[in-house]
């Protein structure tokens, strides 16, 4: 228990430079990548993200972890981010890193089947409804759980604007 609470200067000193050197390293990837390395557009993008941060946290902090050896394992990351991204474009790669976008209303009609499928509670659409300023239903044209975990409500005012097929393709009822 006196670990917890020991203080040295070479302790110190080699977390401020691990970090430093993580950061540097973190930017010089994060500029190579390109903003795609922290989005969150695909499951996948969000799990490489959480990885990204975990990595950068342990090779801070890790003593079992050298700078080195954390700035090669953040190389591998964006690598295999990078080449995921890419990949992605065969429907093949993609149906096995993607989830698939989830109809949760059309219209006024809410698929309660789909609700359970995606873990979403009636009271947590209501609230996504009232985020997006819908005033009433008939002006949702369809709420999508997305596959990032995100909820989108098109919504319009206008009770004659139809929604494009394009929008929603790909969209599972």
């Amino acid at each position: 228990m006196d670990e917890w609470f020991k203080f040295s200067n070479e302790g110190l000193c080699a977390i401020t430079l691990t970090a430093l050197g993580t950061y540097v390293a973190v930017i010089l990837f994060t500029r190579l990548g390109g903003k795609r390395s922290f989005s969150k557009m695909s499951s996948f993008d969000f799990a490489i993200t959480v990885a990204l941060g975990s990595m950068v946290a342990t090779t801070i902090l890790s003593k079992s972890v050298s700078l080195w050896d954390g700035i090669i394992g953040l190389a591998v990351l964006y690598g295999l981010q990078l080449s995921t991204a890419y990949l992605r474009r065969y429907s093949g790669i993609a149906k096995l890193t993607d989830n698939t976008p989830l109809f949760l209303m059309v219209g006024e009609k809410i698929y309660y089947d789909n609700l359970k499928k995606a873990r979403v509670t009636e009271s947590d659409l209501k609230s996504k409804l009232r985020e997006a300023n819908v005033l009433d239903l008939s002006q949702v044209r369809a709420v999508v759980f997305e596959t990032t975990g995100d909820i989108a409500v098109l919504h319009t005012n206008d009770s004659d604007q139809k929604l494009q097929d394009w929008i929603i393709e790909g969209v599972e009822s």
